[in-house]
């Protein structure tokens, strides 16, 4: 797709400032060629700014005297960026058909401007929005309902009676609503305790590949409006994550959890259950969090990496921490005394 900078400027807005060019894709600043359209958004590319050979560029004010190329000039280039991908590299639509492979219960609601993918199952009762995108191989359970214009990758399970909003993309593997990880000891053996809430994933929701969210034990695991989620993410029962928190891949959340609005969590990080994480708390890749955060700040819990021996090292002066402690205070304690004595 081909589209002029002022056709760009007209349809996504900002400011066009030098010659209208035709701009037929977005490239890096590094490969960008002729007829492309780069960005930055960081004062360190500002050389590389200048040696590009793309025919024009988005940036914000402070980098416009680093430039001679066209360019549009907006507050957040790097969200232009992003939108300006989404215009040059629009979606095809799936075909509005139930495949013949498709197993579809008679109970269950489907508008004809859904998609419904070769060997997906669709269970009893089930409720779909208009546009809905159910791709192949995908399991949707009794009572499950899921917003217009969601779109579930193929591969997708979501069980029984849990809801999924409008507007999200769900991608392959996810698994919504498994049983939640609860168990009972009862003489040395282990109870199951029946997961009978549900989970519940508002509007404009992203899921990456392989993430799982179990239903809750007895209230629900609520995932609120416009969370991005990352690929190979656990997110345990009763959890809640506040709307437009961003979590990054690997990222563990154990169960009862409640992590905060516009959270920023690192990936690998781990959460233990029945926290409470503050709005606008920024977590540190690899991080575990072991009680709760009630102020909005970063948080990091991580040790530099070192050489294998050198870490045994570290690890054997670390048993003895509590040892030295007392040995300081003791030395603390005796040179108190030397100058109480020397009278200073």
């Amino acid at each position: 797709m081909s589209i002029t900078l002022k056709e760009i400027v007209r349809t996504l807005g900002g400011e066009l400032v030098g010659e209208d060019t035709l701009i037929d894709r977005v490239a890096s600043i590094a490969n960008a060629q002729a007829g492309n359209i780069t960005f930055i958004v960081d004062a360190k590319y500002r050389e590389e700014l200048k040696k590009t050979r793309a025919s024009a560029v988005i940036l914000s004010e402070e980098n416009c005297a680093y430039t001679d190329l066209p360019y549009i000039l907006t507050k957040n280039p790097y969200a232009y960026f992003a939108k300006l991908l989404t215009l040059l590299n629009p979606k095809v639509s799936a075909a509005k058909e139930v495949h013949s492979d498709a197993v579809v219960e008679k109970t269950a609601v489907i508008p004809s401007s859904c998609s419904i993918g070769p060997n997906a199952v669709i269970g009893a009762n089930v409720k779909l929005g208009e546009h809905v995108v159910i791709g192949a191989n995908c399991y949707i359970g009794a009572n499950a309902s899921i917003g217009a214009n969601t779109e579930l990758q193929a591969n997708v399970t979501v069980y029984h009676d849990c809801v999924i909003g409008k507007n999200c993309t769900i991608a392959a593997g996810v698994v919504i609503g498994a049983d939640g990880f609860g168990y009972a000891n009862q003489n040395g053996e282990w109870v199951k305790i029946p997961q009978v809430g549900r989970v519940i994933v508002k509007d404009n929701v992203d899921i990456g590949a392989n993430t799982s969210i179990d239903r809750g034990a007895l209230d629900d695991t609520v995932i609120e409006q416009g969370v991005k989620l990352d690929n190979l993410i656990q997110i345990g029962h009763n959890c809640l994550i506040g709307e437009h928190t961003v979590i990054a891949g690997c990222v563990g959340i154990a169960g009862s959890a409640r992590v905060g609005k516009r959270c920023k969590i690192g990936g690998a990080a781990m959460i233990l259950g029945h926290l409470e994480i503050a709005d606008d708390v920024t977590v540190s890749p690899g991080s575990m969090i072991t009680r709760s955060l009630h102020q909005s700040d970063t948080y990091t819990a991580l040790m530099p990496f070192q050489s294998h021996g050198d870490w045994l090292k570290t690890a054997a002066n670390s048993r003895r921490l509590g040892e030295m402690a007392g040995t300081i205070k003791a030395l603390e304690k005796e040179i108190a005394m030397i100058k109480s004595k020397n009278g200073n």
